[in-house]
């Protein structure tokens, strides 16, 4: 009797594939109605009659509207830590940040237009402040222990200030890069204004 192939638990099933599916549909429904109408004037009412849904299903899938902004980048800190991760060890802490960075830079690189737009709106729309500061503390929980071992420190150690000024520099500069993006009409590539932030900071800290 030929036994039957074992299921791989970490890939999602087809109800998880289906729900990431519409999760997707309407998350890009509501930005395209963001950009139309505008953050603020933009309702859940209108979210769910563009998507054809339910106010119960569209909180099925966001628990606020801001989450429906967030989803397009939601994945991005997850993808850094990643990338941070697989960057050589012997690689200087700030160096590897950067190009652990590039994910996020190539989401922005390869729909411009659009992401262009929605950072302008989102630097724009003062009720999106809290969003980017949630995102940032959660870019602080998850890089920082990896940034500590790569400085030969404790991931445990809350009194080293080192990784968390890193990744404070970090987010700094890739701020200052956006600003210069929509500055420029989103004419100057991402990847090279990041560079440039972070090239002015300078040398990575002594791992002592």
């Amino acid at each position: 009797m030929s036994r039957l192939p074992e299921r791989d638990e970490r890939r999602p099933g087809a109800r998880e594939l289906a729900r990431r599916a519409m999760r997707a549909q309407v998350s890009d429904m509501a930005l395209d109605l963001f950009l139309e109408k505008g953050y603020e004037q933009t309702t859940i009412d209108d979210i769910c009659a563009v998507a054809g849904i339910s106010r119960s299903t569209f909180f099925r899938y966001f628990p606020s509207k801001e989450d429906v902004f967030a989803s397009e980048t939601s994945s991005a800190v997850d993808e850094i830590l990643l990338a941070l991760r697989q960057r050589p060890d012997d690689e200087p802490p700030w160096s590897a940040l950067r190009q652990a960075m590039s994910p996020l830079v190539e989401h922005y690189a390869s729909q411009t237009d659009r992401a262009h737009r929605l950072a302008a709106l989102a630097v724009a729309t003062p009720a999106l402040a809290t969003l980017q500061q949630e995102k940032h503390a959660r870019f602080q929980a998850l890089i920082a222990p990896e940034l500590a071992r790569r400085l030969g420190a404790d991931p445990a150690d809350s009194t080293d200030p080192r990784p968390r000024a890193l990744i404070a520099g970090a987010l700094g500069c890739l701020e200052a890069a956006v600003a210069a993006w929509i500055a420029g009409n989103g004419t100057q590539q991402l990847g090279l204004l990041l560079d440039r932030a972070m090239n002015s900071i300078g040398l990575d800290p002594p791992a002592s």
